[in-house]
C-alpha cells in the first residue's frame, strides 16, 4: 500500500451527535480551552483538509493563531500555518473565502479529472488544482499529499469528508469533542453518514485518552496501529 500521512480526524459534536443546526451561521459547540488546544493540533500538522461545503458554509481560516506556535514553526523552518486543503467535487467555492484570502501558504484544491479545467479557470490564480481521480476519492488525496512532503494531516471536516477516511480506512486517530447539550432536530447534520465502518460491536477502537476543557469533553480514540507512536 502506498504511502499516506498520519491522519488525525478533528470534530466536535452535539450530545447526540449533530455537527450544527440547520441556521445560517456556525453553531458553536467548544470554548477557548478547546478551541487552543485545536490551535496546537494545527501547529503540529503538515496540512489540514476540510470538505468544500465546510469552505462554503463556515468560511474557517485554518490558520495557527497563537504566536508562540508561529514562532515554533518558523524556528522548524516551515511556513506560519500548515498547507491548506479541501475537495471540490462540482468546483464551487467564492474566491473570497478565508481558505483563500487568509494566510501566505500553499492551497490545494482537489477535484474529479473532468473539471480540473474548470476549477483552474475558477481559482487556479489562488490556489494549486490538482486531479483528484474520476471519482475523487481520500485515498488518492492522502497517497498525493505524502508525495507532496506531507506527513501529518489534520483534517477538520465536514461529515462527508470524516465518512470517506473512516471508511477507506485512513484515519489513525480520532479527536471527537463533545459539547453538553442537545440539538435534537433530525434536519441537521450529523457527524458521519452510513457506511462500512471497520470499528464496530465486533471490533472496537481504542480509547487512549479522555480530557475536559472548561464544559466540553475531549474524547480521543486510536484508529490504527500508528497511533502507538504518535
Amino acid at each position: 500500500m502506498p504511502d499516506v500521512p498520519y491522519t488525525i480526524l478533528s470534530c466536535a459534536i452535539t450530545l447526540d451527535g449533530y455537527l450544527d443546526d440547520t441556521g445560517d451561521t456556525p453553531l458553536h459547540l467548544s470554548g477557548p480551552a478547546d478551541l487552543d488546544r485545536v490551535d496546537g493540533v494545527r501547529s503540529e500538522s503538515d496540512a489540514i483538509l476540510v470538505g468544500a461545503a465546510t469552505v462554503r458554509n463556515d468560511d474557517p481560516r485554518l490558520l495557527v493563531r497563537a504566536p508562540a506556535r508561529v514562532a515554533a514553526r518558523r524556528r522548524r523552518g516551515t511556513t506560519d500555518s500548515p498547507v491548506k486543503v479541501t475537495v471540490s467535487e462540482h468546483v464551487k467555492l467564492d474566491r473570497d473565502r478565508a481558505f483563500f484570502t487568509t494566510g501566505d501558504v500553499e492551497k490545494l484544491v482537489y477535484c474529479p479529472t473532468a473539471r480540473v479545467d474548470e476549477g483552474l479557470q475558477a481559482f487556479g490564480d489562488l490556489a494549486t488544482v490538482v486531479d483528484g481521480g474520476d471519482p475523487v476519492t481520500m485515498r488518492h488525496v492522502a497517497e498525493d499529499l505524502y508525495a507532496r512532503g506531507v506527513r501529518r494531516l489534520m483534517v477538520e471536516g465536514g461529515a462527508s469528508v470524516h465518512t470517506q477516511f473512516l471508511t477507506e480506512r485512513l484515519a489513525d486517530e480520532l479527536q471527537l469533542v463533545v459539547a453538553p447539550f442537545f440539538l435534537g432536530d433530525p434536519r441537521a447534520r450529523r457527524w458521519v453518514d452510513g457506511g462500512d465502518y471497520r470499528w464496530c460491536t465486533a471490533h472496537h477502537a481504542r480509547l487512549v485518552e479522555t480530557r475536559a476543557l472548561d464544559d466540553v469533553v475531549l474524547v480521543r480514540y486510536a484508529l490504527s496501529e500508528r497511533c502507538e507512536a504518535a
